[in-house]
């Protein structure tokens, strides 16, 4: 009963300060490259978990080399590496590492442990521990700062074993939320359909390394070495290799989703008729078995869909993922269409709205949703 009340008392202060706090990300109009932060999770003398003596450090540096070395063959894309070595890196480090780099994606890779043989992936965003299982996590990977030395100067008296510490740490992320949870659905999604992991979710929790970042940020945990025929996988190089396969395929998925949501079709342009809520389009481009929507919130609150808890907007919906629900407005077939509706929910109050596509009810990367033939159309 306690744990409720502190959870509860957590989660509306968390809504205050939110409703009054952010940081607007800086953008670089000349920027080329989209640049990429890999983080091996642990090192040096801190060997992260040591399930079936396995070491979680050693794993999760050779998984991130392996998508470093791929994304450094693509033109698109630039890489820069937390550690590339066996090198103790503190954690607010690594995210000075990021935002100096002006990175547009922060991607951190773990192992994970429990005292039973519990298996599977998941993926992490940043915010509140929604249950006790999640605040558990997020302290295990924590406490690496108790081995910092200074620790309380870096992180202004933030303690790993403290619920109520957790609350600071969601502030910075929040803009960024949205795409976290994109790429942490494209991740978990190629590990459950391509390599058949089993999938426990995306999630939210409070890690500090993610904290530290101004910029989309997603913490993998690529399975439990604790669990006896996972653990030898992970340590395996077949088990690596796929893993970071799924990792660089989920990466340039959400690459290419970011440059389709500028991508406009070569079709006629459409007249559109404005009145109140309804967007009328003349000109169809549609894509058959495609479900556009525009998403316009994400987070662990299960909010009412009606039009005044959204700005007035109507034709509303949303998706439960894990413990996490993201909102959507809008619902076609029609590629015109759904980009006149993001600029009705722009004009609305959601500047960060974005459009999705789904595909038999699941969410597939844009790019991949516009390569559908529509000249049947």
């Amino acid at each position: 009963m306690k744990k409720k009340i502190v959870y509860s008392f957590l989660s509306i202060v968390l809504i205050l300060i939110l409703s009054a706090y952010s940081i607007p990300k800086t953008q670089d109009g000349n920027k080329e490259k989209f640049v990429v932060v890999l983080d091996a999770g642990h090192g040096g003398h801190d060997p992260g978990n040591r399930g079936n003596g396995y070491k979680e450090k050693d794993i999760s540096l050779k998984v991130v080399l392996a998508v470093g070395q791929a994304l450094e063959k693509d033109d698109r894309f630039e890489v820069v590496y937390t550690r590339k070595t066996d090198k103790f890196i503190e954690l607010h480090e690594r995210g000075k590492i990021a935002n100096k780099a002006k990175a547009d994606l922060f991607v951190s890779v773990h192992c994970n442990s429990h005292h039973s043989q519990a298996f599977g992936t998941e993926t992490f965003v940043l915010g509140l521990h929604a249950n006790e299982e999640n605040f558990n996590v997020a302290k295990n990977e924590n406490s690496v700062i108790l081995l910092e030395d200074n620790y309380e100067a870096n992180y202004d008296g933030f303690d790993p074993n403290s619920p109520e510490s957790i609350i600071g740490l969601i502030l910075s992320q929040e803009e960024y939320l949205d795409q976290s949870l994109t790429l942490a659905s494209f991740v978990q999604n190629r590990f459950n359909k391509t390599l058949k992991r089993k999938s426990r979710g995306v999630k939210q929790a409070g890690f500090v390394v993610l904290h530290q970042t101004y910029m989309p940020s997603v913490l993998i945990e690529l399975g439990f070495l604790t669990n006896t025929k996972e653990g030898k996988y992970l340590n395996s190089k077949k088990g690596q290799q796929e893993m970071a396969k799924s990792i660089i395929t989920s990466i340039i998925d959400y690459k290419e989703s970011l440059d389709a949501a500028y991508y406009v079709p070569e079709t006629e342009t459409p007249e559109v008729v404005n009145n109140d809520s309804i967007t009328k389009v003349v000109g169809e481009q549609l894509f058959d078995g495609i479900t556009f929507k525009v998403q316009i919130a994400a987070g662990s609150n299960n909010i009412e869909l009606k039009p005044e808890n959204f700005n007035g907007l109507d034709q509303l919906s949303k998706i439960q993922f894990g413990e996490l629900y993201k909102y959507y407005f809008g619902s076609t077939s029609n590629y015109n269409l759904i980009n006149e509706l993001k600029r009705v929910a722009v004009d609305k109050g959601y500047p960060s709205c974005f459009v999705v596509a789904l595909k038999d009810n699941e969410l597939i990367p844009l790019s991949e949703a516009l390569k559908i033939d529509t000249s049947s159309n």
